[in-house]
């Protein structure tokens, strides 16, 4: 499979089922068990995903990536079985890593010594102090979440597993960077994440909804939180974005899909092992077809999926080609390029401003690391 590209599967086994009704959730998630059908993946599905993983990647490092919905939803017995499947069918020189991406709310004591044991990398959505993440993270009841998800990291902490801190940047906290920030280093937090979140308006072209956060706001919010990183957390604090401005100073390849120049590396397989171009784009227009019928090798290598990854660099506008942060950006995300150009061109990201202004605020940091390296 040397032909294939770097991906990683977002495994969904209890698809987006979750316990949690947060307001801006784009997965449009269900109450656990509310769905007619079938809650969490089969036998037969795991370990054909685990077998077709597997062979697509190869000898190395080889990744499974649980999302939802809640993952942690599948419950401890599903992952004792993935985890004995992927024993069973690991090549000889294969490595395994696992990662799961939670709430953090249903974790326990079984739950932590689990992940602890089978050294599960974790993520937990927190998105700051208690009343940001309570102004959209609620449950079905209408409740807060937070203190059940701290709850959860610290427990994980004690357990000897670093989570990573997954915050959503929205109008709701992106006034106050450094208060969140503060808040996070007071956690211990190593691995920091801010997604910023932008909710398209489908009835109005170019224009969003609530709680969406202004695309300068984002840019003013990261460059506040990378002057104070650079200031005091070099070293302590790996702040995702910076991390992959950083990486143009070496010349490598983005880690992170957005930011790469093509994407189609990040595809879904729902828990009835139905497989997506990607996970916000679950849609029958981007149903490759399913893992039983299919293997993975065979769609990441397909045309259909080929040609959504393409899409991302070949529709770019002649705005985006000309920019002077094109190496850090490459137009971010698909999903969010529906505003014009100043000339008119479509096409724009919704959150290019931002991304500017932050890229460009970064860029002598990188040279100089750049110049070290060159030494």
């Amino acid at each position: 499979m040397a032909d294939l590209p770097d991906f990683q599967v977002f495994m969904k086994p209890a698809g987006n089922s979750c316990n949690l009704d947060c307001t801006y959730c784009y997965y449009n998630c269900q109450p656990h068990g509310e769905r007619s059908g079938q809650r969490v993946m089969t036998d037969e599905v795991l370990e054909a995903l685990t077998m077709q993983n597997i062979e697509a990647s190869g000898t190395g490092e080889i990744f499974f990536t649980w999302h939802g919905g809640e993952p942690t939803l599948a419950g401890t017995g599903f992952y004792k079985k993935a985890v004995a499947l992927q024993k069973k069918h690991l090549p000889r020189g294969g490595v395994i890593r696992n990662g799961i991406q939670t709430n953090g709310t249903l974790l326990d004591k079984e739950w932590c010594r689990f992940l602890a044991d089978n050294n599960f990398a974790a993520g937990i959505s927190i998105d700051g102090c208690e009343r940001f993440h309570d102004a959209a993270r609620l449950n079905h009841s209408g409740r807060g979440s937070f203190a059940q998800a701290l709850k959860g990291f610290r427990m994980l902490k004690d357990h000897g597993v670093e989570p990573e801190i997954l915050c959503v940047v929205s109008s709701l906290n992106a006034g106050e960077p450094l208060r969140i920030y503060d808040f996070f280093r007071s956690l211990g937090a190593k691995w920091i994440t801010f997604l910023p979140l932008v909710i398209k308006d489908e009835r109005t072209p170019s224009a969003v909804l609530p709680p969406t956060v202004g695309a300068g706001e984002f840019g003013d919010f990261l460059c506040t939180i990378f002057d104070e990183w650079v200031a005091n957390d070099i070293g302590s604090v790996k702040i995702q974005i910076i991390e992959e401005a950083l990486r143009t100073a070496f010349n490598p390849e983005h880690t992170l899909c957005i930011f790469k120049r093509e994407c189609g590396g990040v595809p879904v397989v729902e828990r009835n092992g139905d497989f997506y171009s990607c996970d916000h784009y679950v849609n029958s227009d981007n149903r490759i077809g399913n893992i039983m019928d299919i293997p993975i090798a065979r769609l990441l290598a397909g045309d259909r999926q080929k040609a959504f990854g393409r899409a991302k660099l070949t529709t770019l506008p002649q705005y985006c080609l000309d920019c002077e942060v094109l190496e850090m950006c490459n137009g971010e995300c698909p999903k969010n390029r529906f505003i014009t150009t100043p000339t008119g061109e479509p096409g724009l990201n919704y959150l290019c401003t931002g991304y500017r202004r932050f890229f460009n605020h970064v860029r002598p940091f990188v040279e100089e690391v750049r110049g070290l390296t060159d030494i």
